[in-house]
Parts: C-alpha cells; sequence; structure tokens
C-alpha cells in the first residue's frame, strides 16, 4: 500500500497507471492474492466527490507521513529481530553458572510450544519468570489473568474476568492463544466448543490459554520439549 500511494499519491497520477507499474509492485513484494490487473480496475474506479483542494492537501500529507511510517516500520523490524537475537542467546547460554542449564532448557521448551514467537517468549520470560522457575500453573494462569474471579456471597456466585494481573503478560497470553488457535486442531475445536456455549471470543481464548499453560508446566517439570501427537498427561487434570 505505501508503495502504490508514493507511485500513484493522487487521482491524476492514478490516470496515468500502466499495469506494468502494478506488477513490478506486486512482484517486489511478493503479492499474488490480487493482479494487477484487478489493482489497476481498483484505483481506476470513480474517486469519491470531494471540495477544492482536499486532493491537493491530502496528497501532500501522504508524501509526508510515509517517510515516517517507513522509519518507524525499520525501527519495529530491528527491535524484532534484535528481541529474537536475546532470545535465541538465551536459549543457547552454557551452563557457566548453577542453574543456567535449567534455564535453558526452560526457553527451548517455551519455544517449542505451538503458537509461542520471538515477541510472546520474550514477554513470558521476561514477565513471568519466578512462576516458571517454580512451576507454578496456579500463579502463571493469575498473573496473566487468565484464571477468573470468583464472588460468592450465599446463594449468589458470580465468576467474571480478572482484571487485577499482570496487563502486559495478559496481553502475550492473548496473542499466543489466537496464533495457537490458527495452528494447532485441538486448540482449535476447544475454542469452537467455547464459542458454541455463548462464550466471548476473549473468554474462548482464555480457555484455550488456561489449557496451553497447563501443558507448559507439564512439560517444563518433566524438561522435554512440546510434541503435539505425544502431550504430558501429568497435571492435566487441573483443567
Amino acid at each position: 500500500m505505501w508503495s502504490l500511494l508514493e507511485r500513484f499519491p493522487s487521482p491524476e497520477k492514478v490516470r496515468h497507471a500502466h499495469q506494468s507499474s502494478l506488477e513490478r509492485i506486486l512482484r517486489e513484494h511478493r503479492i499474488s492474492r490480487v493482479t494487477a490487473l484487478e489493482a489497476l480496475e481498483i484505483l481506476k474506479s470513480p474517486p469519491l466527490p470531494v471540495a477544492e483542494g482536499v486532493v491537493e492537501a491530502a496528497t501532500q500529507h501522504i508524501a509526508l507521513l510515509l517517510p515516517r511510517l517507513r522509519l518507524v516500520n525499520d525501527q519495529r523490524r530491528q527491535c524484532g529481530q534484535h528481541m529474537d537475537r536475546l532470545v535465541k542467546k538465551l536459549g543457547e547460554t552454557e551452563d557457566a553458572q548453577p542453574g543456567t542449564k535449567r534455564e535453558h532448557r526452560d526457553v527451548e521448551i517455551l519455544l517449542s510450544q505451538p503458537g509461542v514467537g520471538g515477541i510472546v517468549a520474550a514477554t513470558v520470560l521476561a514477565e513471568a519468570h519466578q512462576p516458571l522457575v517454580q512451576r507454578n500453573y496456579h500463579v502463571l494462569r493469575t498473573c496473566g489473568g487468565i484464571a477468573p474471579v470468583t464472588r460468592q456471597s450465599g446463594k449468589t456466585r458470580n465468576v467474571t474476568m480478572r482484571y487485577a494481573c499482570n496487563h502486559r503478560l495478559r496481553q502475550a497470553f492473548h496473542w499466543w492463544g489466537n496464533a495457537v488457535c490458527q495452528c494447532d486442531p485441538k486448540a482449535h475445536a476447544l475454542y469452537l466448543e467455547h464459542r458454541r456455549m455463548n462464550h466471548s471470543h476473549a473468554r474462548a481464548l482464555r480457555a484455550v490459554m488456561d489449557r496451553r499453560l497447563n501443558i507448559l508446566m507439564a512439560c517444563l517439570r518433566s524438561g522435554h520439549l512440546y510434541e503435539r501427537d505425544h502431550a504430558p498427561k501429568k497435571g492435566l487434570d487441573n483443567t
């Protein structure tokens, strides 16, 4: 989109657009879901009627914004690459001090979980180091906002979402749940089961993550990497 806006910033530029130019842009960005002809038809569709001067102002605004967007995008990519290197370095740390080898194995086990990428792994390692070291499933699910809050008074019992938690960790668990539902059939089936019970998207993801955290703790206790067809059974009764 940025390349298109740089090449054709206004309807006047679009009128002179050629299919070959769009083919080159799509090829550079490895986009195949739309053809150059289809993109050209969309670009040459009648523009919205606007007041005089609006097109010129918007064109200049786009020209000012694009370099800043590209700079921020490059910086985000550099930060992501640096974070990946740090997580990889932590996973490759030699057993120089007591406990280092165990932490090295913990990183490997965490990264073996489906749906866990560099950002999620770095967030969990930074924000939940103590529960991971203690292998404390209940503290981890509470800190990450996965465990619900139950309030009971007499015959009234109310179960609600936990708001008092580590919000960075909860967000990491949310994206982990989204990712694992896309790559793991069992997690997706559990998500659909909760959706059929009229649970919200977020609540269904919390149910998925409750099971994933239990599996993570079982892997950490056994010291084995996660294998989809041979998931550890120990500790799963907590869910």
